[in-house]
């Protein structure tokens, strides 16, 4: 008898995964709407010793650097050099293995409110990308040290998104922009994050909250760094996904996708 219920309650199980996965409502295609969706970076200057610095650009990632123009280590076997032009202005270049990745111009505000950097990206096929970003103080009083946010940098349109079934009750997330590549159920369990940029010992668990609302939780060396949140309107052609990062009062990024 407790055997023919426990095949009974399996069977269960199996069929109402298998109609879960049929009617999932977030399984499609989604394209982004950039004009609703925005990008919040938010960076952290702390002072470490004498004109020496520690940065943190995202959770768990932070470079301490002196500030003497140098190239010293910093992370994933790139260096970082700050060179100071004068009181209120700052050089920052990063670089691996000789080639220059990004350089940054800071530049402080008279009443030190704001903060202005102007960010330029270079591709090893000698391409650039420049972004002029501007952030805000939200911590700290004087100086380049205290927290930084700025929602300068902007979604780019043409961001795809496909959704699929994965595994009975799962899904898969595949995104063009490389940024959501996922595979996993909303069990609680960890999944390792098979992307081979991804820093060592990444991964996400996630769970469903209810019909039209998922959270995953990213993860490193078993810390979690931040929280995805997804979710459906209520005419389900809308999806909207909010990221924050542990550590940071903001959002880092919200993207509106509209269903195809």
């Amino acid at each position: 008898m407790i055997n023919r219920t426990f095949q009974l309650l399996l069977v269960g199980c199996l069929v109402t995964g298998t109609l879960w996965a049929a009617n999932d409502p977030f399984i499609g295609k989604w394209k982004v709407n950039p004009s609703k969706s925005k990008l919040n970076d938010e960076m952290k200057v702390e002072a470490a010793g004498v004109n020496r610095y520690a940065i943190t650009f995202a959770p768990g990632f932070v470079d301490t650097i002196v500030a003497d123009g140098s190239d010293q280590p910093a992370l994933s076997g790139t260096t970082l050099s700050i060179t100071v032009k004068g009181p209120n202005n700052w050089e920052v270049v990063r670089k691996v293995k000789g080639r220059t990745l990004l350089t940054g111009y800071w530049k402080l505000s008279e009443d030190g409110k704001t903060l202005s950097d102007d960010f330029t990206e270079y591709e090893p096929d000698g391409s650039k990308t420049n972004i002029p970003y501007v952030y805000e103080r939200t911590a700290g009083s004087s100086g380049f040290t205290g927290t930084w946010d700025s929602e300068s940098e902007k979604v780019k349109p043409g961001i795809a998104l496909q959704i699929e079934a994965y595994e009975g009750d799962g899904l898969s997330f595949h995104d063009s922009n490389g940024e959501m590549n996922r595979k996993m159920k909303f069990d609680g369990k960890d999944y390792p994050d098979l992307d081979p940029h991804a820093a060592p010992g990444s991964a996400f668990s996630g769970r469903r909250v209810n019909e039209r609302s998922l959270e995953i939780t990213d993860k490193r060396k078993g810390e979690m760094t931040g929280t995805r949140k997804i979710e459906l309107s209520p005419d389900l052609r809308t999806l909207t996904i909010g990221v924050r990062l542990v550590g940071q009062t903001r959002p880092n990024s919200i993207f509106v996708f509209d269903r195809e």
